[in-house]
């Protein structure tokens, strides 16, 4: 016998669910890519962050790469470790540093992301240029109302 939870209720079960499993098939497809370049995802992140706007602090680089302080902290040790990125101090807040990407955290950047858009790219191949804006503005809705 399946349990039910009223017709409404099992719908949204089944659409987050099924949305958590593409998410996660596509989260572990990019893993795999990533770690063949020695990157974790979060690395990545950040790289691809500061490469793309530019120099930040971490509480700003926290937030856009959706991380937690605590787990930011050993990602930035790491990069900093593998001379991907460097730091100074906020000249506005001495208790703040400033996170820049070094010449070498650009060239795996410019290495590994237009191959990481091109899988992004094919993973929604599926669908169509409307169906791909209505999906957009389906998730955004949810994402914005909770």
């Amino acid at each position: 016998m399946v349990k039910t939870y009223g017709e409404r209720t099992d719908k949204s079960m089944r659409t987050v669910v099924r949305l958590e499993k593409a998410s996660l098939k596509i989260t572990n497809k990019t893993l795999s890519y990533l770690s063949q370049h020695g990157l974790t995802f979060n690395q990545f992140k950040v790289l691809e962050v500061l490469y793309h706007r530019g120099d930040l602090n971490i509480s700003s680089i926290t937030k856009l790469t959706m991380s937690t302080p605590g787990n930011i902290t050993v990602v930035v040790k790491n990069l900093k470790r593998d001379e991907w990125i460097t730091s100074i101090k906020d000249p506005n807040d001495n208790r703040a540093s400033i996170l820049t990407i070094t010449q070498k955290g650009k060239e795996i950047i410019e290495k590994v992301f237009p191959e990481h858009s091109k899988n992004l790219y094919k993973y929604m191949e599926v669908l169509s240029d409307e169906e791909l804006d209505t999906l957009y503005r389906l998730v955004n809705k949810v994402y914005k109302a909770n």
